[in-house]
């Protein structure tokens, strides 16, 4: 299950497999233990934790501004952290953890994809989520945006 139609995030768990299920429970726990006050898990097609719209409404196309979301694919699970993706310097942190612990990091701009949690440094997860406030991620963002 890549992307989903339902609207609950305890909806996208029950439609995994059992096994599935208990991994993206695990990278969910991982994340919100980490996650800076100010941003919400909400479910759009993935399990997303957000800025909300009444707290940043200056969003180039009007939805809620991602910081991370956790999706089960169908080969894989995928971790998305729009903050490396906004900042070289905490990308870099991240490769650097990974290859620190001797880790192969698959990751696109983003996307860290994984077959299993072992495959994760969560150390490294926890800093590039924790190391980004709401506040830093929004200047973040404006500094993306054209002027």
């Amino acid at each position: 299950m890549g992307a989903s139609d339902v609207t609950t995030v305890e909806e996208y768990l029950a439609g995994l497999a059992p096994e599935r299920a208990e991994v993206v429970q695990k990278i969910r726990d991982l994340v919100v233990s980490a996650l800076p006050d100010g941003y919400v898990e909400t479910m759009r097609s993935m399990i997303t934790y957000e800025i909300p719209l009444e707290r940043y409404p200056m969003t180039y196309n009007k939805q809620p501004l991602m910081f991370a979301a956790i999706a089960a694919g169908k080969n894989n699970y995928s971790l998305h952290l729009l903050g490396v993706y906004a900042s070289e310097p905490i990308a870099q942190q991240l490769r650097d953890a990974y290859a620190a612990a001797d880790t192969k990091l698959d990751m696109g701009k983003s996307c860290v994809r994984f077959k299993r949690l072992d495959q994760l440094v969560p150390e490294a997860i926890t800093e590039a989520i924790s190391s980004v406030s709401v506040e830093d991620f929004i200047a973040l963002y404006e500094a993306s945006r054209p002027s």
